[in-house]
């Protein structure tokens, strides 16, 4: 097969995925991109958004444009680890235990309001999107790759919610803010959705040609003038005084880990992917950066109280490290 007959097949592969999303969903186009990156890396995304903005609709839809298994998780506060990752059941009349797999042995799982589950789930779940695996009484059960946790989170109700620990934050690849929709977008919306009839969408892609895409983007060009980019922007966010923003010291509390330069160099690839190059360019880390760090660098108490988000902290560290 030819490089070029290979690029028609991912093009086609991508605008397949991105049509039938888009029967479903208006707008939120840097949603739905961000959610097709995840898609093709692997990696895990946190959601971050007010009610109604089409978060769980947009998971669902890309699960079912994908012929493989989709599962949704509800977390609420009473949610208990078996509940997540399955259970050992007793059966009397042969006196021997066997495995009940829970939701989690899926695809695609999506993890709905994930800050309201309790710890003891959080660490079941800690397993599973790190390791690929989970422990039911003993024993490990491996995930069938593709794997991805896709959760979401309310911003704005803090009652019965808990805190996601700052390890499980750092296995979330991007975590992604949702706005509202345009006027417009608003308008096109209603007029699908207000007649209650559902909108179907068809598989247009397999688990195969999903991981085959992965492993092309993974051996994608990366010119080591990219590479020290990443580096530096990741370094920065830990040592500001050594670029030049010194300012930023005290509202930084720690900087991004080695795990966000995994994350930022996979991200780039898979965009420099979508927009059908075969490198990276500056741009591609740049339009990443945010989404890979917001939930990496951790601001203190200063900043907090000077209403400093950790966004603008990103910005202002991306226009003082220059781009090769």
């Amino acid at each position: 097969m030819t490089d070029s007959t290979q690029d028609a097949i991912d093009h086609s592969l991508v605008q397949d995925i991105l049509q039938q999303v888009a029967l479903r969903v208006v707008g939120q186009d840097a949603m739905v991109e961000r959610l097709m990156i995840s898609l093709l890396t692997g990696g895990h995304v946190l959601l971050e958004g007010v009610p109604g903005l089409a978060k769980t609709l947009t998971v669902r839809t890309l699960a079912e444009t994908v012929s493989t298994r989709f599962s949704r998780i509800q977390f609420t506060p009473d949610l208990l680890p078996a509940d997540v990752i399955g259970t050992q059941v007793f059966d009397q009349a042969t006196s021997t235990f066997s495995v009940k797999r829970g939701p989690i042995f899926a695809n695609i799982v999506l993890a709905d309001e994930i800050n309201r589950a309790p710890a003891k789930v959080q660490a079941a779940l800690l397993e599973a999107m790190q390791e690929k695996q989970v422990t039911i009484g003993g024993t490990s059960f491996v995930l069938e790759e593709p794997f991805l946790v896709l959760a979401t989170q309310n911003p704005i109700e803090q009652e019965g919610t808990y805190p996601l620990p700052e390890a499980q934050i750092d296995r979330f690849m991007l975590k992604l803010r949702v706005g509202y929709p345009s006027r417009d977008e608003e308008k096109e919306i209603m007029r699908r959705m207000a007649g209650g009839a559902a909108i179907p969408v068809k598989p247009v892609a397999t688990p195969a040609a999903i991981l085959a895409a992965r492993g092309r983007i993974s051996t994608m060009f990366l010119d080591e003038r990219i590479v020290n980019y990443i580096v530096d922007l990741v370094h920065a966010t830990r040592a500001p005084a050594e670029v030049g923003l010194a300012e930023l010291g005290p509202l930084i509390e720690f900087g991004a880990s080695p795990r966000a330069t995994i994350s930022l160099a996979q991200a780039s690839r898979a965009h420099a992917f979508l927009r059908g190059r075969e490198f990276v360019s500056p741009e591609d880390v740049r339009a990443m950066a945010p989404d890979v760090l917001r939930h990496r660098v951790l601001l203190t108490y200063e900043a907090e109280a000077e209403n400093v988000l950790s966004d603008e902290v990103i910005d202002r560290v991306l226009a003082k490290i220059p781009s090769p």
